[in-house]
């Protein structure tokens, strides 16, 4: 794993996320002095050597007018538990889906979803409709809704700072 001057500036030029626009990978590269392709190059590198866990988007989506949130969580069997996230990321109010180990006695759930509605009735009811459509609704489960916002920020790579339109 080689990391040089350039990949750390790229890092840095990531921190505060992706500019938003119709070509964010060339406007990092002109701040870098990279090319579109030189760039996506570097991040494809990065991930595939490690440098980089994930490289995702964090959705405000309390901005976008999506006040109700809950994770559901359900107790499938193991053998089940593939198949049914399979079902129900097919959903669009799912916005992830993972299965997590059981912490038993007290937490018998294994597979999470977290589903983003306008209110709580409307998340309820794209439950209920995730539930009959997918079988889930044979489990046991339980829905756990926001109480409060929290600041969501992508991960922080340690990198010198990046000149972007002109600001240090």
């Amino acid at each position: 794993m080689m990391i040089d001057g350039t990949d750390e500036r790229l890092l840095g030029a990531l921190a505060d996320g992706l500019p938003l626009g119709p070509r964010p990978y060339e406007e990092v590269g002109r701040w870098l002095s990279l090319s579109e392709g030189q760039v996506l190059s570097r991040l494809r590198r990065l991930i595939a050597e490690g440098v980089i866990k994930r490289f995702g988007i964090v959705v405000r989506h309390r901005e976008l007018g999506y006040t109700s949130n809950a994770m559901v969580v359900w107790d499938v069997p193991d053998q089940l538990v593939a198949g049914m996230a399979h079902k129900a990321i097919q959903f669009a109010c799912v916005t992830l889906c993972y299965e997590r180990p059981r912490r038993l006695p007290d937490w018998p759930y294994n597979l999470f979803c977290m589903i983003h509605g306008k209110d709580r009735k409307t998340v309820l009811s794209q439950l209920e409709e995730l539930n009959t459509e997918t079988g889930l609704q044979y489990w046991p489960s339980d829905i756990l809704f926001s109480g409060k916002c929290f600041k969501q920020k992508g991960a922080r790579y340690h990198a010198p700072p990046v000149l972007k339109q002109g600001v240090a």
